[in-house]
């Protein structure tokens, strides 16, 4: 396993993990992920936003399998957003989601003072995890993001 900084040539690679992940569970429609307009360059997206990171996971043999960002939520900066974790069916089950939020959550806690993030109820494996992990569950969003469709928010002190 090899967790590292997103690179262009994984932009298409993340774009199916993502999109497969959301049609196996329904969830390709409007007001998620799946819709975002930067989907298919990552890459450049996390470039250009300030405090902000996208990592991949690579299998023992270098496939890369999953990933995970951190960005900014707030305009004053103070609370960032766990953005975008998903593993490819294969990967799931072995630990590599919680090695990609030890990262993510490391690199947030040295830019922000809070992390936010949204999601689906039924998600119930993901929601454990957050939950593992220190993260509180909201009754509402925050504000209106363009994920409208999430369900469940969770925020983590940092």
């Amino acid at each position: 396993m090899n967790i590292r900084e997103i690179e262009e040539k994984d932009n298409l690679i993340i774009e199916g993990i993502i999109k497969k992940s959301l049609e196996s569970f329904n969830l390709d429609i409007p007001g998620t992920a799946y819709y975002d307009p930067y989907l298919k360059n990552l890459y450049r997206f996390y470039q250009t936003q300030t405090n902000s990171k996208y990592w991949v996971i690579e299998n023992e043999g270098g496939k890369v399998v999953g990933g995970c960002g951190i960005g900014p939520f707030d305009k004053e900066g103070k609370i960032g957003e766990l953005q975008k974790l998903y593993l490819a069916p294969t990967a799931q089950g072995k630990g590599l989601a919680k090695e990609l939020m030890k990262v993510a959550l490391e690199f947030a806690r040295e830019h922000y003072a809070h992390c936010y993030l949204e999601t689906f109820a039924k998600l119930e494996s993901a929601n454990h995890l957050y939950e593992k992990f220190g993260f509180k569950r909201l009754e509402q969003s925050l504000s209106q993001t363009t994920h409208d469709s999430c369900d469940t928010w969770y925020m983590k002190e940092l």
